[in-house]
């Protein structure tokens, strides 16, 4: 049972609770994001880094992977409240070194919480945590890489090593760092991809022949109709509110289908226009579908149904030319949606008759129409067939390969997509791994490797002995959390590249190392030159980007630097691979890329462009499909309602509007109304007064799976509109409450969004 939070360092007990706002953004998020920015980096250190945010001259956003608009359409101002959040957190001028861990002991650090320890500041050197000691001390690093290459090399089977990956990395450090691990012999690769977008991988892989969205930001300003399904752009991708206001000034309808009416979906006042400042704003959604969690599948099985149907009574909404001359599959999957029961279909949904049918009739009016959807779809345990379902109703009207019309998965995190690009997969295809070996003249294995998952099991069961982490808080990130806690305990040696201190560097195996990158937003002068990097967005554009700032400490190394010096301390100065002149000169690296990865020759000519360059993609380009069969496939798949027993809810786990994944900027969430803590429960007023609650009590929220309980303590309820049976709790504070095996079916994502819970008043008994 995972032990009460800490209390010493956030007092929660003055926390409120008010209205939810009405709108997102406006002169408040202007405000708070200087407010964060000068508090943290300074006035002149601010103002450097703020004009060259997502500007081409300047650097990427560290936050979400939302793309930029053209060179010559971008505000002096590209950037959101949580961009500018999330630049002040890296750019931060508090700084943690040798006096730090000197005198905090590990034990202590334990006892804070994920806030406190985020706000201590930049690491700015490497330390160590000896066996047996009870504080990390300084360590030079060489001595750093030579211990870590003393682990490895110790190691009977190179498969006892696994080599984690944050979104953050940047296709350089990812290109790079697969490379070693394939060097080193392993494809023990899991990534953050594993646990927000590996569900929409899998699906479209198997539907569509590309992993990756099919939509570039022009498709959604041109877009008839956007379906906006299981996210909050107002806090997760805000900079996707912008292209939604351009999308409605073209005529675009919104329709939003999540169960929490979240502002930024409702109304934004885009604080760079005057409608925004001083008038109301743009209304967003047309219509806001309250599906009940877990519905989505079934919701659009009714969507496809009812197209089918109407198909039959000869109306003109699907394209016959389209599924006859690029798909397969369509009447098996078109003969099972008809079979489709209503009575099922309102029981997962929640949702009357009258509700699902204005979403079809918003289908059946478009032409063009863009759907996205985020982690509220992909983290529940029929995802994949969920996103097959979307993908069905958009292959039956023809609405992939057109101007206006895709599929959008929005990625969380700033260059995950191209992190996967580079070859960031426990299961990458032997295509790809043959052009490694034949650029490196390694040999690379074949056997699959450990995904996140997979990795943690390893872990707790003793078959790893050393996990390398490249950015991120991979014990907080992941489910189970004291499940992961204690398994990271068994491994010989942790390591963690990281600029600031997190839970996973106090969940430690018996030696442990932080070893401190630069950050995006610093100059990298490895190699004694200027250097640059490059990332991809969510809609596989792919740019350069070039820090500004002065790097908070002399000792830090960038992560290029970082692998390749591992590599060399690892594999040998004489290893067939050229570590060395790849450190120096990023150029060789990219040279690399470009004969290596498909859609990349030329690739460093290609980020000379202003703005980049968009990798191709066959089914939004030609309409081409490279799957198996040669053509886009439709899926039929069973639906089960998600049933949950009486006394319980299901619970979804979120962020709070002062957050970016476990990074915690503040204690507020304006956009719901609450200011001054984290620890609260979003329940439906009457879910509440049936189980003889108030608003403002406190509770444990208490989930069971497979005859284990896991508790997670005093949350103060509060009544939210959403559909009867749900409720909402920010991460990581709930992640502890996820089974590690609760996952989505094929690709093992851990189904954060659906858990079943009951509410615990507090003192009262399991």
């Amino acid at each position: 049972m995972v032990k009460p939070p800490p209390t010493d360092d956030v007092d929660e007990s003055a926390l409120r609770v008010g209205p939810p706002a009405e709108a997102a953004a406006g002169v408040t998020g202007v405000r708070v994001a200087l407010e964060h920015a000068t508090g943290q980096m300074g006035v002149p250190r601010a103002a450097v880094a703020l004009t060259k945010l997502n500007q081409v001259d300047g650097f990427d956003c560290q936050g979400c992977a939302w793309p930029d608009p053209a060179p010559g359409e971008r505000h002096h101002a590209e950037f959101c409240e949580n961009g500018a959040k999330a630049v002040a957190e890296e750019a931060t001028q508090a700084h943690v070194g040798a006096d730090f861990f000197a005198a905090h002991s590990v034990e202590e650090l334990r006892g804070r919480s994920e806030y406190w320890l985020g706000k201590q500041g930049r690491i700015v050197e490497p330390v160590v945590l000896r066996p047996g000691a009870s504080h990390y001390e300084p360590i030079e690093w060489g001595e750093a890489f030579a211990l870590v290459a003393e682990h490895l090399n110790a190691l009977d089977d190179p498969d006892r090593a696994s080599f984690y990956t944050s979104g953050k990395a940047s296709n350089e450090t990812a290109f790079v760092y697969q490379l070693f691990a394939r060097s080193f012999g392993t494809n023990n690769l899991p990534d953050c991809s594993n646990m927000c977008h590996e569900s929409s991988g899998d699906a479209l892989h198997e539907t569509i022949g590309v992993g990756k969205g099919s939509v570039t930001l022009d498709d959604v300003h041109e877009a008839e109709l956007i379906v906006v399904m299981g996210q909050n752009p107002g806090t997760n991708h805000p900079r996707m509110l912008s292209a939604l206001e351009v999308a409605k000034r073209n005529g675009a309808r919104i329709v939003s289908i999540n169960p929490l009416r979240e502002p930024g979906t409702m109304r934004f006042k885009n604080p760079q226009k005057p409608r925004g400042v001083i008038g109301k704003g743009t209304e967003l959604a047309d219509l806001h579908v309250p599906v009940r969690i877990n519905g989505d599948l079934a919701l659009f099985q009714a969507i496809g149904k009812a197209l089918v149907e109407a198909h039959d009574r000869g109306e003109e909404v699907l394209d016959d030319d389209f599924i006859a001359g690029h798909t397969v599959g369509f009447e098996r999957w078109a003969d099972h949606v008809r079979s489709l029961d209503p009575d099922v279909v309102r029981r997962a949904t929640g949702l009357d008759e009258a509700t699902v049918g204005a979403v079809v009739e918003e289908f059946k009016r478009s032409r063009r129409t863009v759907i996205c959807w985020a982690m509220g779809i992909t983290q529940h345990k029929n995802a994949v067939a969920t996103i097959k379902e979307i993908v069905n109703v958009a292959l039956a009207q023809g609405n992939i390969g057109e101007r206006g019309a895709g599929l959008c998965p929005v990625r969380g995190h700033s260059n995950v997509q191209g992190d996967r690009t580079m070859g960031i997969w426990e299961r990458s295809p032997d295509w790809f791994l043959d052009r490694v070996d034949a650029e490196f003249s390694i040999t690379s294995p074949r056997e699959h490797g450990l995904d996140t998952i997979a990795t943690i099991e390893a872990l707790r069961d003793g078959h790893l002995d050393v996990f390398f982490a490249m950015g991120g808080n991979f014990v907080s990130a992941a489910p189970d959390t004291a499940v992961v806690e204690e398994a990271m305990g068994n491994a010989a040696l942790t390591v963690h590249v990281a600029t600031k201190l997190n839970r996973s560097h106090l969940a430690h195996g018996r030696t442990a190392l932080i070893l401190p990158p630069l950050g995006r937003s610093e100059k990298d002068m490895t190699g004694g030159q200027l250097q640059r990097i490059t990332v991809e967005d969510s809609m596989s554009a792919v740019h350069a980007s070039r820090g500004p700032l002065e790097p908070a400490s002399e000792m830090l190394r960038s992560e290029v630097d970082i692998v390749c010096s591992l590599a060399l301390a690892t594999l040998g100065e004489d290893h067939v691979v050229p570590w060395d002149a790849m450190r120096r000169d990023y150029t060789e690296i990219r040279k690399r890329i470009g004969r290596v990865v498909p859609g990349c020759d030329g690739y460093e000519e290609l980020v000379d462009r202003p703005g980049g360059f968009t990798l191709p993609h066959p089914p939004r380009d030609s309409r081409t499909f490279p799957t198996p069969q040669g053509k886009a496939v439709f899926s039929p798949s069973p639906l089960e309602v998600l049933e949950v027993p009486e006394g319980h809810l299901l619970l979804q786990t979120l962020r709070s509007h002062d957050q970016f994944n476990t990074t915690i900027y503040g204690l507020d969430d304006r956009y719901r109304g609450v200011t001054g803590g984290r620890r609260v429960v979003f329940v439906h007023p009457t879910d509440l007064r049936e189980a003889g609650l108030a608003d403002g009590d406190h509770v444990d929220l208490v989930s069971v799976w497979g005859g284990v309980e896991r508790r997670v303590h005093d949350f103060r309820v509060v009544p939210y509109d959403q559909p009867r049976g749900c409720a909402a709790a920010y991460y990581p504070e709930t992640n502890p409450l996820v089974p590690l095996d609760h996952m989505a079916d094929g690709s093992r994502q851990p189904a954060s969004k659906s858990v079943v819970i009951r509410l615990v008043p507090r003192g009262g008994q399991s």
